[in-house]
């Protein structure tokens, strides 16, 4: 893919993050954040957003042994 692609960021249930080519359909399960740009913007994006990388259910469960 050229540079000149556009991307969204898209995000799961899962709050998982990903980048998705701008103005195809999302798979199921993803929906979009608001963020598009370069590649190059939009992984700098997640980058800055996506500070835990575990799964949210993974997360949540930890919590529940914490407490």
């Amino acid at each position: 893919m050229s540079e000149d692609v556009r991307y969204q960021v898209v995000v799961n249930d899962e709050e998982q993050y990903s980048i998705w080519p701008e103005g195809r359909e999302l798979p199921l399960g993803w929906r979009a954040v608001g963020k598009a740009g370069t590649k190059q913007e939009c992984l700098a994006y997640i980058e800055e957003v996506w500070t835990d990388m575990r799964p949210l259910s993974l997360r949540r469960a930890m919590d529940k042994t914490d407490s």
